[in-house]
């Protein structure tokens, strides 16, 4: 026998009618003898796109068919590429009683030249040779095997790939160039506008923030950008947008093979108009007034909301920790001192809506008027009325030093512990710091310099002002419960 040669082989198809291969059972068809239609994106008259927060798309696509009388199928092509099939359900619009749906299935078998490949496995391809390597320029053969490469038999001689293009003599009838719907109907009238809805993955969208504060550290201008990303394998043209905010449950499948079955019975000159919010079920709807065009594999911004001179505060905060009460702790020196941007989000201070989870970036003029990016944070959905506290990084010129100057075990579970915090101020102006100390369990301050606040059930604060280039002791004494 002939030794084996290995070629790498490049894939092409040859769009050919051919007749079934010698003693290959085709099935019948059961709709074969029905008439279909087809839909594409020619026919849409409008599509309508609700955006969630966690990777989720509800879309509804209207287009005119034209249909028999009678039992019909209509494929629905060019729908998204990650719909969720089970979602799906389809309406006329035009004559609801007309239109009833007997069976509809969900295609997702792509063409790709693997597929087809996988496709021939036993049958009979044409091989078109680029060389004379092999003594032919065009053969018949059987293609055997895919796995690790093809392998071919040309007469008594397996070959291992092949040094040109395969041609294949059809497409097979259960592979399709792009996922589709297909519905069996019955058709009472002729004509019909439809709507088929359904969800899809690979659509999401955030919320990014742009703060401008001024040099003063109490206004700021507040503007809020909608990003979206579109990998859900559709465009969607002129489309209406809508956005939720809120955390929709969403009932995650037993198994991700349940997903594949199918059954259901940067800025412009002029500041365009934000988004028109609005309370829908438990989350916020918001709108854009204007249609636009999201496509496939595309990022897209739009405006949310513009507001100015919203009042806002500076806050620092030097923080502590449950674990120094426990045992004996060294000296902490040169501790940071956290900075924090606090605003209200009320009607009274030119805010008052709900403002979707995103990330607010803030950017202060220095002395040449120039912004600087000054730190951002990420912040949850937030109500109106509600506060908004931005974490912007540490403060440079403000130092905080923990000296634990007592510890004692009173008994098998009770310590007690005191403590003399120290913050430095170097900047030139005055500020106030919060000493926020976390305690754990049972505890009680049985001893302290100054007055402090029981924010809630695990937490003091001793509020400290310092003059500029300033320095302020805290002491205290605490009694903890294990």
């Amino acid at each position: 026998m002939r030794a084996l040669a290995t070629w790498v082989v490049v894939v092409t198809v040859a769009w050919t009618p051919g007749a079934a291969q010698a003693g290959e059972v085709k099935l019948e068809d059961p709709l074969a003898n029905i008439h279909a239609s087809e839909t594409t994106l020619a026919d849409q008259t409008d599509v309508a796109v609700t955006v969630y927060n966690n990777d989720l798309a509800l879309v509804r696509d209207r287009r005119k068919v034209a249909l028999l009388p009678g039992e019909v199928t209509l494929k629905f092509s060019d729908v998204a590429a990650k719909i969720r099939p089970e979602t799906v359900s389809l309406r006329s619009l035009s004559r609801p009683d007309a239109l009833h749906i007997l069976e509809q299935n969900y295609a997702y078998d792509l063409m790709s030249p693997a597929k087809l490949m996988e496709k021939y496995v036993g049958k009979r391809v044409r091989l078109v040779n680029f060389s004379n390597e092999l003594g032919f320029y065009e053969k018949e053969a059987t293609l055997l095997s895919v796995n690790e490469g093809p392998i071919y038999q040309i007469d008594k001689d397996i070959f291992l790939g092949h040094p040109g293009n395969v041609a294949l003599p059809e497409i097979p009838e259960n592979l399709i160039a792009k996922p589709s719907l297909i519905w069996l109907l019955d058709n009472g009238g002729t004509d019909h506008e439809i709507e088929a809805t359904y969800l899809t993955r690979g659509i999401g969208w955030r919320a990014d923030y742009v703060i401008s504060l001024d040099r003063s550290d109490t206004q700021m201008d507040l503007e809020g950008w909608v990003t979206l990303d579109n990998e859900s394998g559709a465009q969607y043209t002129n489309a209406q947008l809508k956005l939720v905010a809120g955390e929709v449950n969403i009932v995650q499948p037993e198994m991700k093979a349940a997903l594949r079955g199918y059954a259901a019975g940067m800025r412009t000159a002029r500041a365009p108009a934000p988004m028109r919010q609005e309370s829908f079920a438990e989350y916020h709807l918001y709108t854009l007034p204007r249609r636009t065009t999201i496509k496939q594999n595309e990022s897209k911004q739009v405006r949310l909301l513009t507001v100015s001179r919203v009042a806002v505060r500076k806050e620092y905060e030097y923080r502590g920790d449950v674990s120094f009460y426990y045992q004996p702790t060294p000296v902490r020196k040169d501790d940071k001192v956290g900075v924090f941007l606090v605003f209200e989000n009320e009607e009274a201070n030119a805010l008052g809506m709900p403002l979707p989870g995103g990330v607010m970036r803030v950017y202060q003029e220095d002395s040449d008027g120039m912004l600087q990016f000054a730190g951002e944070d990420r912040v949850k959905h937030t109500p109106k009325d509600e506060e908004v506290r931005l974490r912007l990084g540490n403060a440079f010129d403000i130092v905080g030093e923990r000296t634990q100057t007592d510890f004692e075990e009173v008994a098998g579970n009770v310590t007690e512990s005191a403590f003399k915090i120290a913050i430095r101020n170097h900047k030139e102006t005055a500020v106030t710091v919060d000493i926020v100390e976390p305690m754990p369990n049972d505890w009680k301050i049985i001893e302290q310099s100054q007055d402090f606040v029981k924010k809630d059930a695990h937490t003091a604060i001793f509020k400290v002002l310092l003059a500029p280039d300033g320095e302020a002791a805290v002491t205290y004494r605490v009694r903890v419960t294990r």
